[in-house]
C-alpha cells in the first residue's frame, strides 16, 4: 500500500503542477486493488486539508510550506511541541488551536506553515498517523446526563465519554482504567469503556496503582517468580558456610532509618594497635540465592531497582529475600560479601580484602538512635548499647577522617534536605518535615563510598569488567551558564583551560553556605551537572571525585550492584559468579539507568501528590516562609515550619505591575518599586491545590485578589516574560543514598 509520506513526496518533487489520479496509479505501478486504495487515501488526504484539487482534478499540495512526520508532545496548557522523524531538525511548535486530533505522544503529519506576526514556523496537526494510547488511567466523573472519564495525566487534556453499557460499575471519582473506543476528532468527542476499576481516588493503595499504571512500572511478580522465591531457605544452613570465612565473633550492626525493612549492608570496626583501623563493610549476599539468567533474576532486571514511596515500596526481589534470606536482620546468622579495608591513622586506605562470609548482626539500629549516642550521648541509649558504645566511637572517628579525606580531593556535598512525609494510620499525610542528615547517615554513607570505590579499583585492576557507577563533568555551555548565573551574586568561578574540577565548584558551595542565594545556587549547581549513570566505560565520578567508582553495597534494592557481585565472585574464582557474562553488560547499564531515572520521576511524583494533599485542608492559612526561587511568573516560598513549596504568581500581585530582574534575581514593582528576591522573610496564606498538576499556589498575606482582567492589547496578548502565568510543579530533587 503506497503511504501518505510516499504520496507526499512525490508531489514535492513535481511542486507547481497537480497530478491527477491516473498520473499518480502510473508512477506507483499499481495494480487493481492498489489503484482503488489509492484513491480513498488521496480523497482522505484531501479532506485532511493536506491535498487539493485543481480544476481539472489534479492533485496538488496544499498551501503548507511543506509536511513532516514526527511524535508530538502535549503541554497541560494545551499547545505542543513535534519532534521530527529520524532527523536532527528543531521541534516544530503547534498552536493550541491546530493541534486537535491528537493526543499527547501520538505520531503525526504536520504542516509547516509562517506565524504572520514573527515569521516564525509553526505547525497545524493535518492526521494521526499511529496513536501512542489504547488505553487511558482517568477519574471516572457521572452527572444526570453524561458520564465521562478524566485523564490523570495533565498532558491528555480530552475528556472521554463513556456509555451506560461501558461504566463497569464505576462509581463518580473513582480512579480506572479505560479502553480507548474512539480517539477525539477535530470536532467530535472521544469515548472509552472502563475495563478496571482501581477504587477511590483518594485511597493510598489506588494512588500506588495510578503510579504504576503512569510510569510503566512492574508490580506483582510473576507467578514463576513467586514460586521460585518460595522454595528459597528461609535460615542459613550448615552447608552454605563452605568456602566461606566466618566473621559471626565480630559484633557487625545495622544502621538505618526507622522505616527500613531490607538490610543490605551491615558493618563494625577496630581500632588496631598502630592506632589505624580496619573496617569490616557486610553486604547481602543476594548472589548465592539468586542465580544468574534464572526467572528471579529477569525479574530483577526488569524492575532495575526497588522503588520506595512513603510508607510503601515495590520492591526489586520477592520479600522473602528483601525482607527474609537476604536481608541483614539482627540476632540470626546471613550470608555476606565482605570488603574489609584497612585505613592509616590519618583516615587514607592502603588495603583492601574481598571474600564471602557469615555474619550475625549484633543489633539493628537507626540513624536517631546512633545520632543520639555519639552527639546527645544520651545516658539510656548508651547503657542499653552498652557493648557497641565503644565501637560506634571508633566508627565516628574513622567517618570523620575520611570526611576531611574526601572533602581534600574536592568531593561535592549539596546535603539538600529531603521531605519526609509522616504518614497516619489510614496512610494519608498528617505532617511533612525537613529529613536532616546527622552523623549517624555520613558516618554510613562514607563506609559505603569506601567499600564501593575499594570494589570498583580492584576489579579494574584486575582488567575485570565492570559496571561502574560514572558521572561526567559539566559541558562548557552549562558551566557559561552557571557563570552567567552565579555573577548576578557577586560570585565568580574561573574555570582553568584544562576544565573544571570538583574542587572549584565545591569552595564555592562553601563561600556560598549561610547566605540567602545558598539553597537557589545549589540547586542550579545541581541542574548544571549531569545526571549521574551505569556504563561499562570507566569515565570517573566527578561529584565524588574519584576516578573509579562502582555500585556494590545495595544489591537487594539495585540490579548493578548484584552485577558486580556477581563479577567479583567470578574474579574471585567462588561459586555464584557468572559462568559466562551476559551478552550485554551494555544493556544491563543501560536498562539499568533507566530503571533509576523511572524510580525517581515516581517517587518524586507521588511526594508531590501528598504534599498537595496535605495542604488541601489548609486553604486561606497563612503561614511564615521564605522566598526560595525568583522567576519571571513569580516566586516560589519555602514555608518554615511544613516542609512545601508553592508560588506565588506575579498576577496575584495586585498592587502594581512586576518586572522580572535577571540581574539581580528579583521582581520588582515598576511604580512602588517593591522588591521581591532569593531569602525575603514572607507571609503567604494558600490560595490553591490543585493535586492532579501537582501544584500548590500561595497569595501573600492581606494581598486583594486582583481586579478581572481589562482587554489586553495584540503586543500584550503575545506576552512578556515578566506576566507569563507557568504551570510548573514544585518538584523537589531527592538525594539518592550512596551516589
Amino acid at each position: 500500500m503506497v503511504t501518505t509520506e510516499q504520496i507526499l513526496a512525490l508531489l514535492e518533487r513535481r511542486r507547481g503542477k497537480s497530478l491527477t489520479l491516473r498520473d499518480l496509479q502510473s508512477a506507483f505501478d499499481l495494480d487493481a486493488g492498489g489503484r482503488k486504495a489509492l484513491s480513498r487515501h488521496l480523497k482522505q488526504l484531501e479532506r485532511d486539508g493536506v491535498l487539493v484539487t485543481g480544476k481539472r482534478g489534479g492533485y496538488a499540495l496544499a498551501g503548507h510550506g511543506r509536511m513532516m512526520t514526527g511524535r508530538i508532545a502535549l503541554h497541560r496548557d494545551g499547545y505542543a511541541f513535534v519532534s521530527p522523524d529520524g532527523s536532527g531538525e528543531d521541534n516544530l511548535f503547534v498552536p493550541a488551536r491546530f493541534v486537535r486530533p491528537a493526543m499527547d505522544g501520538d505520531r503525526v503529519l504536520v504542516g509547516i506553515d509562517r506565524n504572520p506576526r514573527d515569521g516564525r514556523p509553526e505547525g497545524r496537526v493535518v492526521r494521526v498517523v499511529e496513536r501512542a494510547h489504547a488505553t487511558l488511567l482517568g477519574r471516572f466523573e457521572r452527572t444526570e446526563s453524561v458520564a465521562r472519564i478524566v485523564p490523570l495525566a495533565p498532558e491528555l487534556r480530552e475528556s472521554f465519554l463513556v456509555a451506560r453499557d461501558g461504566e463497569g460499575g464505576a462509581d463518580d471519582g473513582d480512579v480506572v482504567i479505560a479502553r480507548i473506543e474512539t480517539y477525539p476528532g477535530r470536532v467530535q468527542a472521544a469515548t472509552a469503556r472502563v475495563v478496571e476499576v482501581l477504587g477511590a481516588a483518594d485511597d493510598p493503595r489506588v494512588e500506588i496503582r495510578v503510579a504504576v499504571e503512569r510510569f510503566g512500572l512492574p508490580y506483582l511478580f510473576p507467578p514463576a517468580v513467586q514460586a521460585a522465591a518460595a522454595a528459597l531457605p528461609a535460615r542459613v544452613d550448615e552447608a552454605d558456610l563452605a568456602n566461606r570465612e566466618d566473621l559471626r565473633h565480630l559484633p557487625f550492626v545495622t544502621i538505618d532509618g526507622e522505616t527500613a525493612r531490607d538490610f543490605d549492608d551491615a558493618v563494625a570496626v577496630a581500632r588496631l594497635p598502630d592506632g589505624a583501623f580496619r573496617l569490616w563493610v557486610a553486604i547481602a549476599d543476594v548472589s548465592h540465592y539468586v542465580a544468574a539468567g534464572g526467572v528471579i533474576d529477569r525479574e530483577a532486571l526488569n524492575r532495575g531497582t526497588s522503588v520506595y514511596f512513603p510508607g510503601s515500596c515495590l520492591p526489586m526481589l520477592p520479600e522473602s529475600l528483601s525482607n527474609g534470606i537476604c536481608s541483614l536482620n539482627p540476632r540470626v546468622d546471613r550470608l555476606v560479601m565482605v570488603a574489609e579495608l584497612d585505613f592509616d591513622g590519618l583516615g587514607k586506605r592502603h588495603q583492601a580484602r574481598f571474600y564471602a562470609g557469615v555474619i550475625h548482626s549484633r543489633a539493628r539500629l537507626t540513624y536517631t538512635e546512633v545520632a543520639a549516642i555519639l552527639v546527645d550521648r544520651d545516658p539510656e541509649l548508651r547503657a542499653a548499647h552498652e557493648s557497641l558504645v565503644g565501637m560506634l566511637e571508633v566508627m565516628g572517628d574513622l567517618a570523620g577522617l575520611r570526611i576531611a579525606r574526601r572533602h581534600e580531593r574536592g568531593s561535592l556535598d549539596f546535603d539538600l534536605p529531603e521531605a519526609e512525609i509522616v504518614l497516619d494510620l489510614r496512610g494519608r499525610p498528617e505532617q511533612i518535615v525537613r529529613s536532616e542528615r546527622n552523623l549517624a547517615h555520613r558516618l554510613i554513607e562514607e563506609f559505603m563510598l569506601a567499600a564501593n570505590e575499594a570494589v570498583a579499583e580492584w576489579l579494574d585492576r584486575q582488567r575485570s569488567p565492570v559496571v561502574f557507577r560514572i558521572h561526567e563533568p559539566p559541558s562548557e555551555e552549562k558551566l557559561a551558564a552557571f557563570q552567567e548565573f552565579i555573577a548576578h551574586f557577586n560570585q565568580g568561578l574561573a574555570i582553568p583551560v584544562e576544565g573544571v574540577k570538583p574542587k572549584l565548584l565545591q569552595e564555592l558551595l562553601e563561600r556560598v553556605a549561610g547566605l540567602p542565594e545558598e539553597k537557589l545556587i545549589n540547586h542550579v549547581l545541581l541542574r548544571s551537572l549531569p545526571q549521574a549513570r551505569y556504563a561499562v566505560e570507566n569515565r570517573g565520578h566527578f561529584g565524588l571525585a574519584a576516578d573509579c567508582y562502582c555500585h556494590f553495597t545495595s544489591p537487594i534494592r539495585r540490579y548493578p550492584d548484584l552485577a558486580v557481585h556477581r563479577l567479583l565472585r567470578r574474579q574471585l574464582q567462588l561459586p555464584g559468579g557468572f559462568d559466562r557474562l551476559p551478552a550485554s553488560l551494555e544493556e544491563v547499564a543501560e536498562r539499568s539507568s533507566f530503571c533509576e531515572r523511572r524510580a525517581m520521576e515516581a517517587e518524586r511524583d507521588i511526594v508531590s501528590l501528598k504534599k498537595c494533599q496535605f495542604m488541601q485542608g489548609r486553604i486561606g492559612e497563612e503561614c511564615r516562609g521564605f522566598v526560595s526561587a525568583v522567576q519571571p511568573f513569580g516566586f516560589f516560598v519555602e514555608l518554615e515550619e511544613i516542609f512545601v513549596e508553592g508560588l506565588v504568581h506575579v498576577s496575584s500581585l495586585a498592587d502594581d505591575y512586576y518586572q522580572f530582574d535577571e540581574a539581580t534575581h528579583s521582581l520588582t514593582g515598576m511604580s512602588r518599586r517593591r522588591r521581591f528576591t532569593v531569602g525575603d522573610p514572607v507571609v503567604v496564606s494558600v490560595r490553591r491545590v490543585d493535586p492532579d498538576r501537582r501544584e500548590i499556589d500561595f497569595r501573600l498575606a492581606g494581598e486583594q485578589p486582583p481586579p478581572p482582567p481589562r482587554r489586553l492589547s495584540q503586543q500584550a496578548k503575545r506576552g512578556s516574560l515578566s506576566t507569563h502565568r507557568s504551570s510548573l510543579g514544585t518538584k523537589g530533587v531527592p538525594r539518592r543514598r550512596h551516589r
